[in-house]
């Protein structure tokens, strides 16, 4: 199965001012979320933002919220996205089957949005160093759980050059310098 862009939706979870310092490589996650999202805009994948509980949770992050202007972040209770309403009506809407997943934490929110996906027939394509947990325990167990469950696992570098197709467009120069 080849990942296509006109298929594909990005989706940057809960990458929030009271979560993020807590993470694993937290730098380098929002780094790489970063690339991702502007890759994934080079390539026009539309990007879904969520926010768990904002109020307690802050906002998310200033590096990645610069990455998304004009994207009005989808506020959520839920540990999965697919339960709250407005997030699945704009997936279902989106007709993309193809759901690419950044964010925090790996083995709550990431881990069961991407299951509840799979429920709801769309592919879930979880990019492994654009994820994390507060523990190694809890990323590890995380990402054994996604493939086990038949979440599809990637990098960053590896879904954007799929995504792309082929070098020597513009769009494989931009992806290109974002990489390096």
């Amino acid at each position: 199965m080849r990942i296509t862009a006109e298929r594909s939706v990005g989706l940057i979870v809960d990458v929030q001012d009271r979560l993020l310092p807590h993470m694993i490589e937290s730098d380098r996650v929002c780094n790489r979320i970063s690339v991702l999202i502007e890759g994934l805009k080079t390539l026009a994948v539309p990007i879904l933002l969520t926010e768990q509980y904002p109020r307690g949770l802050g906002q998310t992050v200033a590096p990645i919220r610069s990455c998304l202007p004009g994207v009005t972040p989808i506020e959520k209770i839920t540990f999965s996205c697919c339960d709250e309403p407005r997030f699945m009506q704009l997936i279902d809407a989106g007709n993309r089957p193809w759901i690419i997943i950044a964010g925090i934490e790996s083995h709550i929110c990431v881990l069961q949005t991407g299951v509840d996906l799979i429920e709801r027939g769309f592919t879930p394509i979880v990019v492994a160093d654009c994820v994390s947990s507060r523990t190694v325990m809890d990323a590890q167990t995380a990402t054994a759980r996604m493939a086990a469950e038949g979440i599809l696992l990637t990098t960053c570098e590896s879904i954007l050059f799929e995504l792309c197709r082929q070098a020597g467009t513009e769009s494989f120069k931009t992806i290109s310098r974002l990489l390096k």
